[in-house]
């Protein structure tokens, strides 16, 4: 969840795939618990605010290109 909010604020790419893939991880491993672990929901979180900042990152990029491409 930390490297999502991380990458959310600085909309930063290289924070918003491994918040993924960690809150992906984290909530396999809070399945396959059996209910001895919690944080579901604090990993779903990091995936989502991972999501978030990695399209963040996506869109700041295709608008400074297009931008570029049209001050040419």
């Amino acid at each position: 969840m930390i490297l999502g909010i991380v990458g959310l604020v600085c909309c930063c790419f290289l924070l918003g795939v491994p918040a993924i893939v960690l809150g992906v991880l984290a909530r396999q491993e809070v399945a396959a618990s059996g209910g001895r672990q919690d944080g579901g929901g604090m990993a779903l979180a990091g995936i989502v605010l991972g999501a978030v900042g990695l399209l963040g990152t996506v869109v700041s990029m295709a608008i400074n290109g297009l931008d570029l491409v049209l001050t040419l």
